[in-house]
């Protein structure tokens, strides 16, 4: 009988004790602190030859662990249901999605890759800047090169962030989100969201595309001791940004949309009311 992983463990207690305590948006991984990303660091239009060949490079070899971890069954991915929501894209758009593994970014490559867009439109990543300067090996050359787009806590650096999602969102590229702005490990709810997402769809004049990817256990167990899951993904019906109203506005409408969605296929799903353990939430900005 394989034992649980103790560090799964404590993360899990940490996950109930936030949930009760009416806290979504803090991480329960003990990751490492990340240094401030400056000014000049980050090519966020992605226009230079040098990161470029470092892209063509990270996703050769992400192809290749993506295959691996497909064929060895550590990433199962039932179904994708409602890919014709990407492939009648007519612009770029933002994408969001629950984050509950660190796999589910690959899983966002799946759908991405069975959609037609993908010949046409780049997939960029929203990511935190401990992520893109603190991890190292493998996973920290991901992050650095695979089309991301990391956020910082340096003002200046933040404005070259925004201009760099608003760029590759009016080039017709997508940006992926996690609105959430916290991973919760095989967390199966949705989280109450962050404007941030759709202040950057709003402001470009593009759609939000929702995605929720539910999950279940299957019969066989994981090396930490529980079982591994199984992921159903589900990519929602476009939300479009009123053109009449500020953004702030519009891009409220647009995240309280994206929220009912998630809700109602959760609920669909799983065949339960939404709950929370802190009782009712209140909608955050």
């Amino acid at each position: 009988m394989t034992m649980l992983d103790p560090e799964r463990v404590a993360v899990l207690a940490r996950i109930d004790e936030l949930e009760r305590k009416g806290i979504f948006d803090r991480d329960v991984e003990e990751d490492p602190p990340g240094e401030t990303i400056l000014p000049g660091t980050v090519d966020y239009r992605q226009s230079k030859l040098s990161t470029k060949i470092k892209a063509k490079f990270a996703f050769s070899s992400a192809r290749k662990y993506l295959n691996k971890i497909i064929e060895d069954g550590t990433l199962r991915i039932k179904a994708v249901h409602g890919i014709e929501h990407l492939n009648n894209l007519t612009t770029g758009a933002v994408i969001t999605c629950n984050h509950f593994n660190a796999l589910d970014s690959f899983a966002m490559q799946v759908a991405y890759e069975k959609s037609t867009c993908h010949k046409k439109r780049k997939l960029f990543r929203v990511i935190r800047e401990g992520n893109y300067t603190s991890f190292p090996g493998f996973y920290g050359m991901l992050m650095r090169n695979c089309n991301t787009l990391p956020l910082s806590s340096n003002m200046a650096t933040m404005k070259e962030f925004l201009d760099g999602v608003d760029y590759q969102l009016k080039k017709g590229n997508l940006v992926l989100v996690y609105p959430e702005q916290s991973m919760w490990w095989n967390y199966r709810k949705p989280k109450p969201l962050k404007r941030g997402a759709y202040t950057f769809a709003a402001k470009a004049g593009v759609p939000v595309i929702p995605i929720f990817i539910a999950q279940e256990d299957t019969a066989d167990i994981g090396q930490d001791g529980f079982p591994v899951q199984a992921m159903t993904i589900f990519v929602l019906e476009p939300i479009y940004p009123e053109t009449d109203v500020h953004p702030i506005i519009a891009s409220q409408a647009m995240m309280d949309r994206n929220y009912e969605l998630w809700k109602k296929t959760y609920e669909e799903f799983y065949n339960t009311k939404l709950t929370y353990l802190c009782g009712d939430i209140v909608k955050k900005a």
